[in-house]
């Protein structure tokens, strides 16, 4: 797979409020055992049926450890997203930023493969796959919440994705390219999210397990839906 790399790892420090002394229990790595649990805990069953008392008691935690390094239930929903999902878009706009700076063309194909590879690198792991399914599961959840974590974490680097292909198709207009673009994402949340629809569907014949199948039969269909005629005219 062109420019996959490995699965991302946390770059967000927790910020530790500003209350006096650290609670009991509290060690060197107690906020990376609590963002575990939170992610699987919010992966499962959603940031309205997820406790901070269930996550707790699966970090090993106390609550008041939970709201030492994090604060509220948001704030802590917001660190889980953003420690992977900041990471996915960084990585995106590295590719990138390398298939510019690269002697060879850049091509449709190559753009989906930068645009996946960060993504398609977390289901190597186990935590990357709970990550990938809290995704799946984000556009579920109140907009209040949704909107803005999607927007921190991918507006930048999905419209640079955006705006480089408006220079390989200048004669496409950008409605139609945000809306192949937003399309490419929903395949690959669908496929990412592990909900075994399409093995059940197909009698097994297709293999979403499959990393190098996923990415050759998305960027199969994408290449060929970024390419087609404009549907705009503006």
């Amino acid at each position: 797979m062109h420019g996959a790399s490995s699965a991302p790892h946390s770059s967000r420090k927790p910020v530790k409020r500003d209350r006096p002394g650290r609670p009991e229990g509290s060690g060197d790595n107690a906020s990376e055992r609590i963002l575990d649990a939170a992610e699987e805990e919010f992966a499962q069953t959603g940031y309205t049926g997820t406790s901070l008392r269930v996550i707790a008691e699966k970090a090993a935690v106390t609550q008041a450890l939970i709201s030492y390094y994090f604060g509220s239930k948001y704030e802590l929903y917001e660190a889980v997203f953003i420690r992977r999902g900041s990471l996915i878009s960084d990585q995106r706009m590295e590719l990138l930023r390398e298939l510019q700076e690269s002697a060879e063309p850049v091509t449709v194909e190559k753009l989906v493969h930068a645009f996946l590879g960060p993504a398609l690198a977390l289901r190597a792991i186990p935590a990357g796959r709970r990550f990938l399914r809290l995704q799946a599961r984000l556009h579920t959840e109140p907009a209040e919440i949704s909107y803005k974590l999607r927007k921190q974490a991918y507006d930048a680097s999905t419209r640079a994705y955006v705006e480089r292909l408006q220079e390989m198709f200048p004669d496409t207009p950008m409605r139609d390219l945000f809306w192949r673009v937003a399309l490419m994402v929903g395949a690959y949340m669908y496929i990412f999210s592990d909900s075994h629809r399409l093995n059940e569907l197909s009698q097994d014949i297709c293999n979403p397990d499959d990393d190098q199948e996923v990415i050759s039969q998305i960027t199969a269909f994408v290449t060929s839906g970024i390419q087609a005629p404009p549907t705009s005219t503006a």
